[in-house]
């Protein structure tokens, strides 16, 4: 017989394997590595979507007419949809598997996609938003729990990477990819989320063919419950949140009001210049965690926390200097905070947490990461309309900067007291 055999034959194989009370959906040790990167990909294609909408705004305001406080309304539905799809998404994957809660968060996508392409209202808008907001919830938690079933116990750390950088690769092709089809093609709206459909659908496919196995003995309790973990990985979830929550928050920042910052640097509505901004700025939370990836997820976490400082301090100084290679320091340091953060929680996890509670733990840490996430720009946007964008984003920039020196001292104060994981 060759060597060589086919994935589907190993599906077969692994679905006739004898199960383990306790076990959750995991395949073979023997699953090719590309599966391991090819169950990352529902996750990119979600995270696309996430931010695809982001340099299209303008164009929004200016056929709709809406204020930066609405702006913000419009972008925190999305964090209100994903909340709430993360109260539920990460037992019910935990308890009936990962492809049940996949595929319909994928059906969400697609609808956003086909509101979206035909949005004439803010309430339209909101809409398609929060269904995002919901498949991106599921995303996180079922989705990247996925990548480390497929990975198998012994290529965990490799699961964690892939499975943060798929995230945030995805938020930064999202803007980048709808800036430039909207400037480059008729009929702008439509045709970014005709091509991300079909994105969509390729991710559909993934998951179909994606070998996993449904939860041999599920975990018992409440359905929807706020997410946590086991007893014993609590200060791992603080240490993670403690710096990714910062991070993800300047990057939303970044994302709801980086084109409005522009045009007021500027004077450009540009959304292929947007959309490069928050591409490279997820291009650098994806490339620091390449970088970082064999240091010690203490160090990660550490320097995650003073890039996310030294990110609102270029910010503050950009805003009053009115300086755009400030402000694009400001977003690189922005996402290298937040992929450091992502990174670092992640990998606590992974290395620590039994696999039947794995989605509910990372729907933990992204619940953490996000509650801030939504609420600070949101007050920012409001505040900038009321006081004026130099003095809004001041404040904005001094109070994330104080909670990510918090969370460095949390880290450092933890280092004794959790030992790292093997």
């Amino acid at each position: 017989m060759p060597e060589s055999r086919t994935a589907s034959a190993e599906a077969v194989d692994e679905q006739q394997q004898p199960t383990v009370p306790g076990r959750t959906e995991r395949p073979a040790a023997r699953t090719p590595t590309w599966w391991v990167w090819l169950a990352a990909w529902p996750v990119t294609a979600v995270f696309v979507l996430s931010n695809a909408a982001t340099p299209l705004y303008v164009l929004w305001q200016r056929d709709i007419g809406f204020s930066k406080g609405t702006l913000t309304v419009v972008f925190a539905l999305y964090i209100v949809g994903l909340l709430g799809s993360l109260l539920v998404s990460g037992v019910v994957s935990d308890r009936l598997g990962r492809k049940p809660v996949l595929l319909p968060a994928l059906g969400l996508g697609l609808a956003a996609c086909v509101i979206f392409a035909t949005a004439t209202t803010v309430a339209a808008l909101i809409i398609a938003r929060l269904f995002t907001g919901i498949a991106v919830g599921a995303v996180v938690s079922a989705g990247m729990a996925a990548v480390t079933d497929v990975a198998g116990p012994e290529r965990k750390r490799l699961a964690a990477l892939l499975a943060s950088c798929a995230m945030v690769f995805g938020a930064g092709l999202g803007p980048l990819l709808a800036g430039l089809l909207s400037e480059t093609l008729p009929a702008p709206t439509v045709t970014v989320f005709v091509v991300e459909a079909v994105l969509l659908a390729t991710a559909v496919l993934a998951v179909l063919r994606m070998p996993v196995r449904r939860p041999a003995a599920p975990a018992k309790g409440a359905w929807m419950r706020v997410p946590g973990v086991p007893h014993g990985n609590g200060l791992h979830l603080a240490l993670g949140i403690s710096v990714f929550a910062p991070g993800i928050t300047a990057t939303s920042f970044v994302l709801s009001l980086g084109p409005t910052l522009l045009t007021e640097l500027l004077g450009t509505t540009s959304r292929i210049v947007s959309g490069a901004m928050a591409f490279a700025m997820f291009l650098a939370a994806t490339g620091v965690q390449f970088a970082v990836q064999k240091l010690r997820r203490r160090t990660i976490l550490t320097a995650g926390a003073i890039s996310t400082t030294l990110s609102m301090a270029a910010l503050i100084t950009a805003v009053h200097a009115s300086s755009v290679p400030l402000l694009t320091a400001s977003a690189l340091l922005a996402g290298a905070g937040q992929g450091m953060g992502q990174l670092g929680g992640l990998s606590l996890l992974n290395s620590t947490v039994p696999p039947q509670r794995l989605a509910e733990a990372n729907a933990a840490l992204n619940v953490g990461g996000y509650i801030p996430a939504g609420l600070l720009p949101v007050s920012t946007g409001y505040l900038m309309d009321a006081v004026g964008l130099p003095s809004g984003a001041t404040i904005f920039g001094t109070v994330l900067m104080g909670l990510a020196v918090i969370g460095g001292l949390v880290v450092l104060a933890g280092h004794r007291r959790v030992p790292e994981p093997a």
